[in-house]
């Protein structure tokens, strides 16, 4: 007899796969405690045009640049600020003040 296994989140595609490891291996640890998790959490609800868009902040190379557009300490450049990024922002926001919440920092 064979067994069915329901699940309750769709398996995630490859595409997002390679995001997600991308996203916790940034060399920034400060840019993957934030890119990692949204992209885990947020990431399987992300539209294409979304994904897209994170793929090419992903593809930006200097990740203190992206951790600042994200604090909103530097500005960002007119085709990073999307409404992607606001997502980021707000996920940030709300990801350290539960985890401050639970006793970190």
């Amino acid at each position: 007899m064979t067994e069915h296994v329901v699940r309750s989140e769709p398996e995630p595609s490859e595409r997002l796969r390679r995001l997600t490891f991308r996203a916790w291996r940034r060399g920034f640890r400060e840019a993957d405690l934030v890119l990692g998790p949204f992209v885990e959490q947020v990431g399987p609800h992300l539209s294409d045009e979304e994904l897209t868009a994170f793929e090419a902040l992903l593809d930006v190379d200097d990740d203190h640049a992206i951790y600042a557009w994200i604090l909103e300490s530097a500005v960002t450049p007119a085709e990073h600020e999307t409404p992607l990024l606001v997502r980021i922002r707000a996920f940030m926001r709300e990801h350290v003040s539960a985890a401050v919440a639970e006793g970190a920092g």
